[in-house]
């Protein structure tokens, strides 16, 4: 296949690569750029991995099709929103950032608060999720398993348990996300591992990330003030 031709790594560490950049700079810059910043984060892997896409560099997202198996993949999601949320809400005292350090509606400017905050969940249930679980749970879930034998991630089957690489996609998922989210992120990681194991099919964990990140947004916009940490 023509995707199998070297090492095969940009397609998934050029979008996912970006966005980590993108989001260490925002916090170094300073506020008069933070909208372009904000925006170059959302829109710029987004633009790599639809032209990655275009070019057939993403096999393991065919085939996947809506039907009854997808209730399943909607419910984990559920789930997971409830997972990442939950802990906090039930125990107030774990540690979390000031309610203040949330998404800002104002981002781009007074009058354009709608805007921003369609953008904003655009990126969060519609990009996030294709950046994460191609590059946690189809490259790096693969790559650990063969990085010491020189074969090519790409010829391994998506889904397969192997203790070092659930072990490494669970660590490297927890450690890079924000230090208060820990105590949520590795057993959200170790979920949507195991319903990758149980449906074999990438498709089935972005619909359950998506999901859990479109649910967390519908919260976070309907529900009480102070859960914008959240979005």
């Amino acid at each position: 296949m023509a995707s199998a031709q070297g090492h095969g790594w940009w397609p998934y560490l050029a979008p996912y690569g970006l966005f980590l950049v993108a989001a260490d700079l925002g916090s170094r810059l300073p506020d008069a750029v933070q909208p372009a910043v904000w925006l170059f984060r959302i829109l710029a892997p987004a633009a790599l991995l639809v032209a990655f896409a275009w070019r057939g560099a993403y096999p393991e997202l065919r085939g996947y099709r809506l039907g009854v198996a997808t209730l399943g993949d909607v419910a984990v999601g559920l789930a997971v929103a409830g997972l990442w949320m939950g802990p906090f809400l039930l125990f107030p005292g774990l540690d979390r950032p000031p309610q203040d350090s949330g998404f800002d509606p104002a981002t781009l400017g007074e009058g354009r608060e709608g805007l921003a905050l369609g953008l904003r969940l655009l990126g969060f249930a519609a990009i996030t999720p294709f950046l994460e679980e191609l590059f946690v749970r189809s490259f790096l879930l693969r790559y650990a398993d063969v990085v010491d034998t020189g074969e090519d991630f790409r010829r391994q089957p998506i889904g397969r348990y192997r203790a070092r690489s659930f072990l490494v996609t669970v660590v490297w998922f927890t450690f890079t996300h924000a230090s208060w989210e820990w105590v949520v992120a590795a057993p959200t990681c170790v979920l949507l591992n195991l319903w990758l194991y149980r449906r074999g099919h990438l498709g089935a964990v972005v619909v359950a990330h998506a999901v859990a990140n479109g649910s967390i947004g519908a919260i976070v916009l309907l529900g009480p003030p102070g859960l914008s940490i959240f979005l």
